[in-house]
């Protein structure tokens, strides 16, 4: 039934459902029913994309049976919607809840996004289990929502039988006065699903835990308040799982773990690519194909937390404008001793988490670190702390830091070998880079005072202005600084250069169009890539008239459109002239980087920009593969979807999967990652689902996962991600099901990639 909720709960018929929901934990009097599909009255609140409806029944109680093509479709969506808008201001603090009934034997990852009238939403996930009914819900008016904790999902701040959909983005706050959407639906899939729904309805929290956000962690960095797999309880029990670990190599690869058994190719003594029977691949220095899997962020780095505590800054040295090194890719960059005793409480929030926190004079102590500036939550800057490197310190007995990083590389090294990795992934630790023993990708981030431009959508950070000269000479710098570190090692396969740029989404013209847009606003004075858009279209059209016709614009002269234009309306011409501009930005962009890594690493690869399947259009891509020797992308997803990669054919460049992962909440951990699973065991079996799809691909070179290491449980110092997304946990202990899927894939990696090929 179709309930208006005029005011707190008005509805069509001045009566409130009373239809008692599957799970009655939730006292269903607190319950208003918008629709439970005993009448067929919802068929107008009803959209689809990619995907069908139909109601059935069961035992007397009629659902909504929802089928999603998603095997042939990127995204599969199912709607409800009102266009007039549900007001539901009066209720008070209030959640959306939902039955979902999952038929399937695998699970299903849904979205969930919710839009007011103004066109604000709050994006959600949950991973919906095999064979389950379950109660679902999405706060959407509560104290929880205002609370900034530095935690990328907070956990439950209420009790209540049901499962939470977990906040991944959009404005936690919109207005509920006027909901005119709420969308559930699948991206990525390799199979289509189907799903049942019933009694959509608004509940009232109850049974609230005002200790939710207190002590969260214990000394080893574990959910204090949960039980689970190999939770660590002593020191003496992460030994003793510890010394069961065996290092046992894969058989049949080369020195630089190539297809040994395979064709031997022409030798350069480094790697390069080359497209063998029609299918792009890399050659090892040896000659042998090649296929890059590995895991990415091997590396101190993103294992601490913010504390909550923090020092006079006087102690704390300052980040210098000639820094290379971005502030989250730095190790620890402990306070120094002098600064504890001005030490101080910035948030009694974070610092109440933690049930255990080394004191000055514990040894432990040397796992501080600091941050002297995060992208979000809830301090700005401030000390952190590494339960991961503590222990480490713990299981190896030591804490020399020289003897811990040996140990722990040593044993990583093993690991990555075992498990039939073929590389690691991206970002590791400078130690890593001359082992010998497995090649590996170098990185870098192009920071300083260059000027930037905007795409709008600048989620990490505006993007660098390439025309710039001061752009050019940092690019110089930062490939000068790699190559120090490479010293052209035929380890080395390549080097990847920035990450997850905002370049441009393709949800309308203003969003795939938003660089050349926002620069058009700009005066060519201040903005060497709008004076570069003058000069493209003085070329173009001459005159000023001849634009104005095409662009239906009133401009009295070049220098007005050099001051700055604000385009308001669009058409063919336009759209043409926006792309040329946002693919010569783009040129340009990857022309400079080019030419600093063929000046400095001639012998290594060039691996791209990693762009986010969120963040890039044509033009970019065309862009970059005028320039690079691999094209990658970061890719998160449940396997590569035919119809999202139909441009790999129009491109033919070799490309790799620059990131992907998935989690669970059996570990624990608070927040699965960007793609959901049931289990432990799923996330083995998702993986290996992803990896052939993507070892079946003909243009990919490889994949890597990401990452190595869990995220902290109250969230990494620079953004609050905690996700369940390592092959080990906070304890170094690894998911043994997910290593026997690595495992599996590894092992058949070159046999499946080329079959018949061998000859």
């Amino acid at each position: 039934m179709l309930c208006c909720l005029v005011g707190l709960a008005g509805c069509n018929n001045g009566k409130i459902s009373e239809k008692k929901p599957n799970n009655t934990v939730v006292d269903f009097k607190k319950q208003l029913v918008i629709f439970d599909f005993e009448k067929n009255n919802y068929s107008d609140n009803i959209n689809t994309i990619n995907a069908s409806t139909k109601l059935v029944e069961q035992s007397g109680n009629h659902k909504l049976q929802v089928n999603l093509y998603s095997k042939s479709h990127t995204e599969s969506d199912f709607e409800f919607v009102n266009p007039q808008g549900w007001d539901w201001q009066a209720i008070g603090n209030f959640a959306l809840a939902i039955d979902i009934q999952n038929p399937n034997s695998a699970s299903t990852h849904i979205y969930v996004k919710t839009t007011d009238k103004s066109g604000k939403s709050q994006t959600r996930s949950v991973v919906v289990p095999g064979h389950s009914e379950n109660t679902y819900y999405i706060e959407l008016k509560g104290a929880n929502l205002n609370i900034n904790s530095g935690i990328r999902s907070n956990p439950p701040s209420w009790h209540s039988g049901y499962t939470p959909i977990i906040y991944r983005g959009g404005q936690k706050n919109i207005d509920v006065s006027s909901i005119v959407k709420v969308s559930l639906g699948v991206k990525g899939l390799l199979e289509d699903k189907r799903f049942l729904i019933d009694n959509l309805r608004l509940i009232k929290p109850t049974n609230f835990d005002v200790n939710y956000l207190k002590g969260l962690v214990d000394e080893f960095g574990q959910n204090a308040k949960l039980n689970f797999i190999n939770k660590v309880t002593s020191t003496e029990q992460l030994l003793v799982i510890s010394q069961k670990e065996q290092a046992q190599p894969l058989q049949g690869r080369s020195k630089f773990s190539g297809w040994k058994n395979g064709p031997q190719l022409k030798a350069t003594g480094y790697f390069r690519t080359e497209k063998y029977k029609g299918k792009w691949s890399l050659v090892d220095p040896e000659g042998y194909l090649y296929f890059s899997t590995g895991i990415d962020n091997v590396r101190m780095a993103n294992t601490s937390t913010i504390t909550g505590y923090d020092f006079d800054q006087s102690y704390i040295k300052q980040r210098e404008a000639g820094d290379l090194t971005p502030e989250d890719s730095l190790g620890l960059n402990p306070a120094p001793v002098a600064a504890w005793p001005a030490r101080y409480q910035s948030s009694k929030l974070r610092a109440e988490m933690f049930n255990w926190l080394p004191k000055q004079d514990d040894p432990l102590a040397d796992n501080y670190g600091y941050r002297r500036e995060v992208h979000s939550g809830a301090v700005k800057k401030g000390e952190t702390f590494s339960f991961y490197r503590a222990n480490l310190e713990r299981k190896y007995q030591t804490h020399n830091n020289n003897e811990l990083m040996k140990q722990w590389q040593k044993t990583t090294v093993n690991r990555m070998l075992s498990w039939g990795f073929t590389s690691f992934g991206n970002w590791i630790e400078e130690q890593y880079y001359h082992t010998k023993k497995l090649p590996y990708f170098a990185n870098a981030w192009i920071i300083g005072n260059f000027k930037t431009v905007s795409s709008g959508n600048d989620y990490w950070s505006p993007l660098p202005d390439p025309f710039d000269p001061l752009f050019v000479e940092r690019a110089d710098v930062t490939l000068a600084k790699v190559a120090q570190r490479v010293k052209n090692s035929p380890w080395c396969v390549g080097v990847f250069i920035d990450n997850e740029k905002s370049w441009g989404m393709m949800n309308s013209d203003t969003t795939r169009y938003g660089i050349a847009i926002n620069t058009l606003k700009n005066n060519a004075k201040n903005s060497p890539t709008k004076a570069e858009f003058v000069l493209l279209m003085k070329n173009k059209y001459s005159k000023i008239s001849k634009l104005n016709k095409a662009w239906n614009t009133t401009l009295s002269s070049w220098d007005e459109f050099a001051e700055g234009v604000t385009l308001t309306q669009f058409n063919d011409h336009v759209n043409t002239d926006l792309s040329a501009m946002l693919f010569h930005y783009a040129n340009q962009y990857f022309a400079v980087v080019d030419e600093a890594i063929t000046k400095h690493l001639p012998n290594q690869l060039n691996m791209g920009a990693r762009f986010a399947d969120w963040g890039m259009t044509p033009e970019i891509r065309a862009a970059s593969a005028a320039h690079v020797d691999v094209m990658s992308y970061n890719y998160y997803r449940e396997g590569l979807n035919q119809e999202f990669w139909e441009f790999l054919s129009d491109i033919d460049m070799p490309s790799i999967i620059g990131e992907f992962h998935n989690g669970a909440l059996d570990s624990g951990l608070l927040n699965p990652g960007l793609i959901h699973t049931q289990s432990q065991q799923e996330r083995g079996s998702k993986y290996q689902n992803y990896m052939n799809s993507v070892i079946d691909n003909p243009y990919f070179v490889g994949a890597h996962w990401f990452q190595y290491i869990d995220s902290p449980l109250t969230g990494r110092a620079y953004d609050g991600e905690n996700y369940n997304v390592g092959f080990v946990n906070v304890a170094d202990i690894p998911y043994e099901p997910l290593v026997n899927a690595a495992k599996n894939v590894n092992k058949s990696l070159y046999e499946r990639r080329y079959r018949n090929d061998k000859n």
